[in-house]
């Protein structure tokens, strides 16, 4: 009796691995590729935060402009976010003490329907020469 109880289990289990499989596979796929959008998202930003700090350093020397930032931030930008940035955007600002550079994006899509923003902000104090008057 034991014996054809086990048999009718067995007899209605088939197929259960492929539905398993059916089920399985698009979930850790779907693992698989949010674990790539989060890296690529990482990757984006830190990308974005180098442009910005290369364009701050640009516009906040004795002589340096604004539109010189831009154009250091783009430069990088041009050398190391084709694939892992998307539609950025670099806005430079430079006053009598300080300046900053802003960068805004779109990390590159993995996941459908998936699009994650990118923001990078760097500022600082504008050098100056400051004559040393106690030296005379």
């Amino acid at each position: 009796m034991t014996t054809s109880w086990l048999q009718s289990i067995r007899a209605n289990d088939r197929g259960a691995a492929s539905a398993e499989l059916v089920i399985a596979a698009p979930l850790v796929l779907l693992i698989l590729m949010a674990i790539v959008q989060f890296a690529l998202w990482s990757h984006a930003t830190h990308i974005a935060q180098g442009a910005a700090a290369e364009g701050l350093a640009a516009s906040r020397v004795q002589g340096g402009t604004a539109a010189d930032g831009m154009s250091a931030a783009r430069r990088l930008l041009n050398q190391l976010a084709r694939g892992p940035l998307t539609d950025g955007n670099i806005s430079s600002e430079r006053g009598a003490v300080s300046a900053s550079v802003r960068i805004t994006g779109t990390a590159t899509a993995v996941v459908p329907f998936v699009r994650l923003p990118v923001h990078a902000e760097a500022a600082g104090p504008v050098e100056r020469f400051i004559p040393n008057v106690e030296a005379r």
